[in-house]
């Protein structure tokens, strides 16, 4: 097992879905597919709790359209800011 943190996971996540927001929807699976790529076999709990902490946290928020995705969440336009 890789020695990455729940947190770093996290953070490695949302890098990643704010660099594919507006281009391409994310699932669950393609987050934890990457975060094995980038540090080799890392438990299936531990990107589900990553995931858990980016829902929790509020930095991102799934979404459905065509199918469940994991996305930044959206500003309203009159929303101040």
């Amino acid at each position: 097992m890789a020695d990455v943190t729940i947190e770093q996971l996290a953070d490695d996540m949302f890098e990643l879905v704010s660099n594919a927001a507006g281009q391409k929807k994310l699932k669950a699976g393609d987050l934890t597919k990457a975060m094995k790529e980038k540090y080799g076999d890392v438990p299936r709990a531990d990107t589900k709790a990553a995931i858990k902490s980016l829902i929790d946290s509020g930095r991102c928020v799934y979404g459905y359209f065509g199918g469940s995705s994991i996305e930044l969440p959206r500003v309203e336009g009159s929303a101040n800011q």
